[in-house]
């Protein structure tokens, strides 16, 4: 089964200093590493760009085939991101994936594992029994995020009936916003514990 995929990349990056969705990984942005990793099992890959929209948009070279939103109202924070991002899907999709750019170094083999994961409305990619990063949900639970009003959060409905998918990939946990945790990360890396 191909189910799209969304990738919230709207934030302003305070705490880095910088865009972080251009910074290097491995030779490739975070975005663009993104885009390929959840691009090998999901289609289309819809990316949510906010702050310095045109700045990402441009520092992109996986720009083909993805699909470019951007979320006017960035500000209101993360599910104005997320509820534009999933207007963006074709109703018909039974589910859809979402990851935040902060998590880059996500393996692709724990995006199949989400893709075939048995139905739930909504699973988490999780490690150590963490839940992290992508999350699978389905499409009544995306009516759902879409009523939200602007002054709540996704969190406390993400939980409900949520199942936890195993994948012993520590990219699911790390959340990259500031420097620390990207000189963390790319030390992990260069060690040989990527993926």
């Amino acid at each position: 089964m191909i189910f799209p995929a969304v990738i919230l990349a709207a934030g302003e990056s305070r705490r880095m200093g910088s865009p972080k969705a251009l910074l290097d990984l491995g030779g490739e942005t975070f975005l663009d590493r993104l885009i390929r990793v959840l691009g090998a099992c999901c289609a289309p890959v819809v990316v949510v760009l906010g702050h310095e929209a045109d700045t990402i948009r441009s520092g992109v070279r996986r720009a083909a085939g993805t699909d470019w939103i951007v979320n006017r109202d960035y500000r209101r924070g993360q599910l104005s991101s997320l509820q534009a991002g999933l207007r963006a899907l074709s109703p018909a999709s039974p589910y859809a994936l979402f990851t935040l750019v902060d998590h880059p170094a996500v393996a692709e083999a724990t995006v199949r594992a989400l893709v075939d994961a048995p139905a739930a409305p909504v699973v988490v990619a999780s490690c150590g029994g963490r839940r992290g990063h992508p999350v699978r949900v389905r499409a009544d639970v995306i009516g759902q995020i879409l009523a939200l009003p602007p002054d709540r959060q996704a969190k406390t409905l993400l939980r409900e009936g949520a199942v936890c998918l195993e994948t012993g990939d520590p990219g699911v946990l790390e959340d990259i916003d500031d420097p620390e945790a990207y000189r963390q990360l790319r030390r992990r890396l260069a060690g040989g514990e990527g993926r």
